[in-house]
């Protein structure tokens, strides 16, 4: 497994991430001793990045996380770097909530959760208008100070956010929204992250699953999973979206790869990109995308991608406020 830098983090860590975000409740049921057994596998393939959250499930992501990695964590707790996000209330009346308090309860919450004595990584979740950055910077270095934290991220933040943000104290690292078919980071805020040494991880490089190769035109999902009221996995976008998946389907075969991991791939070779976050509840799904840190691609493959990817729609995803 490859591994790089985070930015001014200076955290080592593995180019692939495991994320989480698919073991809160919001993707449909899942078999949880699997869910483990996953996680560890994904350890055992090199990586030492994992990702996840306050809000997924409000500690049940964090404690299966946490469940799945206890042996190393007691073992040796820095061979890992465990990553969470706060700031958040999903179905309150303040869905965005970076406050003082809130983030500080959250802090307590995750590090219960996650039966850990600090947090590598700890990222504000969404930007929260209606509190003034220069709080919730200040709240998160009394975190580090304290001891509880180690580094200060933020996620799903413009440039104007970050440097806000930065006034205060400095942003380490950004988790943005990125992949085929979701590129408004290329314009802001990915140019201000590599002129400020910000590590970027990015989540949802598959699409959700819209560039996995495994969805038709007739796929369906539970009503447990946000993916059935996203306008992204409906109607004329999705068929189109499907029709430029099938088309890089056959440039990967060309590379002896998969279509999921040509888009990992992809996203890792963008300029300021340091780490691509992936999701699995099976075993087999994490050997695919752990394999895309390997796969190089060519400038001619990185044009031939872009020149089909042309073709495709740009969705949305997720907010705290609902989905679009």
């Amino acid at each position: 497994m490859r591994r790089t830098t985070l930015g001014k983090s200076g955290l080592d860590v593995s180019r692939i991430a495991f994320g989480t975000w698919q073991l809160g409740g919001d993707w449909g049921s899942f078999d949880e001793d699997a869910a483990v057994q996953t996680i560890q596998h994904a350890r055992e393939l090199g990586v030492n990045f994992f990702d996840t959250a306050q809000a997924y499930g409000f500690g049940k992501s964090e404690a299966l996380l946490g469940r799945a990695l206890r042996d190393e964590l007691k073992r040796d707790r820095d061979s890992l770097v465990i990553a969470t996000k706060g700031g958040i209330n999903p179905g309150s009346d303040r869905p965005r909530d970076a406050r003082r308090d809130w983030l500080r309860n959250g802090v307590d919450e995750s590090l219960r959760h996650l039966d850990l004595d600090h947090i590598d990584l700890y990222q504000v979740h969404w930007p929260d208008p209606d509190t003034p950055a220069e709080e919730t910077a200040q709240a998160l270095q009394e975190l580090v100070d304290a001891g509880k934290i180690r580094h200060v991220g933020v996620s799903n933040y413009d440039t104007a956010q970050l440097a806000a943000f930065d006034r205060t104290r400095p942003v380490e690292t950004l988790q943005p929204p990125y992949h085929l078919f979701r590129r408004a980071i290329e314009d802001d805020p990915l140019p201000y992250c590599r002129e400020h040494d910000i590590g970027v991880l990015v989540y949802s490089p598959l699409g959700s699953g819209l560039l996995t190769g495994a969805l038709n035109p007739r796929t369906t999902f539970e009503p447990g999973d946000w993916r059935a009221n996203s306008s992204a996995f409906q109607g004329a976008n999705f068929q189109k979206n499907l029709e430029v998946v099938e088309q890089l389907k056959n440039l990967a075969a060309e590379k002896g790869a998969t279509v999921s991991q040509l888009a990992i791939a992809w996203t890792l070779h963008q300029p300021g990109v340091h780490v691509a976050i992936v999701g699995a509840r099976r075993a087999r799904n994490i050997e695919d995308s752990v394999a895309a840190a390997d796969l190089d691609l060519t400038g001619e493959d990185l044009v031939r991608i872009e020149k089909i990817a042309s073709r495709g729609v740009q969705v949305e995803g997720a907010s705290p406020e609902g989905v679009a």
